[in-house]
């Protein structure tokens, strides 16, 4: 498939998908999210690839929401598909078993703030602005805001800003938790990039593990939880990499990690 709204690029275990509509701030329509579920898939098959990075295309916006013009013409069937087909792709990407990070560059609003959520953590430049402001349409957020801020900063926290529909500055975004880090908008890219390499040179099996444990344990209680990771733990140790990590550290010397998830 090729795209026309998003650019995708794999470099060295990392992939970088970029937003790519700046004329209209990266907004999301459903030609977009068919050209991400595409790219989704084949990052999510591409055995080379341990990290992947979100960002937006121009210097104003990650994403800045869901397409107003296409939202305002739908009927309560089609919103219903509209919201489930984006609930899918965002799910998607969340789901994917290699680590994701967003690199917000300008506006994360609506479906922007909402992608956003579904990566394992983000970056944010200095200009970047959040929020869920669909209130302000006489909506809500449909592709997965409600139920993914409120896991992340807290239930109270996350209504405010739902009931609101009040956009965060970096900085706040950063005090209530739903930004690890800022960085001046010349540095986001590169500091996004230095720590994916980071991340990409570890092994990919333990990677998954760790996150798919988190993930998994988020949503169970503390024993099912601990569960969880005993049995992620010990199928660790039969990856290559483990071999390798374990005999690198015994020989004092650096680990090369080359296995893959079916090593």
């Amino acid at each position: 498939m090729a795209y026309t709204s998003l650019d995708l690029t794999c470099e060295g275990g990392i992939a970088t998908l970029t937003f790519n509509r700046p004329k209209a701030l990266n907004a999301l329509n459903t030609a977009l999210l068919e050209e991400l579920a595409d790219a989704i898939a084949r990052i999510g098959k591409d055995e080379s690839i341990r990290v992947l990075i979100l960002t937006g295309a121009g210097e104003k916006s990650f994403i800045a929401g869901a397409d107003i013009t296409e939202i305002a013409t739908l009927t309560p069937l089609a919103a219903k598909k509209f919201a489930q087909f984006g609930q899918d792709v965002i799910g998607a990407l969340q789901g994917l078993a290699i680590p994701a990070i967003a690199a917000v560059n300008g506006y994360a609003l609506g479906g922007g703030c909402e992608m956003a959520l579904a990566c394992d953590f983000i970056y944010a430049s200095e200009k970047a602005i959040f929020g869920l402001p669909e209130i302000t349409l006489g909506v809500i957020p449909g592709f997965g805001g409600t139920q993914r801020l409120p896991r992340l900063i807290g239930a109270n926290r996350a209504k405010e800003m739902i009931f609101t529909g009040k956009h965060l500055t970096a900085a706040e975004a950063k005090e209530i938790g739903l930004v690890n880090k800022i960085f001046a908008p010349e540095e986001l890219l590169a500091a996004a990039l230095e720590t994916a390499k980071l991340i990409a040179g570890k092994g990919k099996a333990s990677l998954c593990a760790a996150k798919q444990t988190v993930n998994q344990g988020l949503n169970a209680d503390l024993a099912t939880g601990l569960g969880i990771e005993r049995d992620a733990f010990a199928l660790c140790l039969a990856s290559p990499d483990a071999k390798e990590g374990t005999g690198a550290f015994l020989e004092k010397r650096k680990a090369v990690f080359t296995g893959g998830l079916n090593s």
